[in-house]
């Protein structure tokens, strides 16, 4: 089950609410979701979430790959 309670060891997500998705660019799009990914990764070094560990690090690879190949298709690289 989820909790709702944040837990004050652990940093925030950096998830900018104030952005809104509809008006960033490509590439402020994907620079907010390369950091996020970069907060996901260090969660799950962290000791997060250990009953998801794999399912989380291999996610966090397959956002790897498709951040890439949208940087390559949009020039971004």
């Amino acid at each position: 089950m989820y909790s709702s309670s944040p837990q004050s060891t652990q940093e925030a997500a950096p998830l900018d609410l104030a952005a809104d998705p509809a008006t960033l660019s490509t590439d402020d799009l994907l620079r907010q979701l390369r950091q996020d990914r970069l907060w996901l990764l260090r969660q799950i070094d962290a000791g997060r979430w250990p009953q998801w560990r794999l399912d989380l690090a291999a996610l966090e690879r397959e956002l790897g790959l498709l951040l890439d190949q949208a940087a390559e298709r949009s020039g971004t690289v």
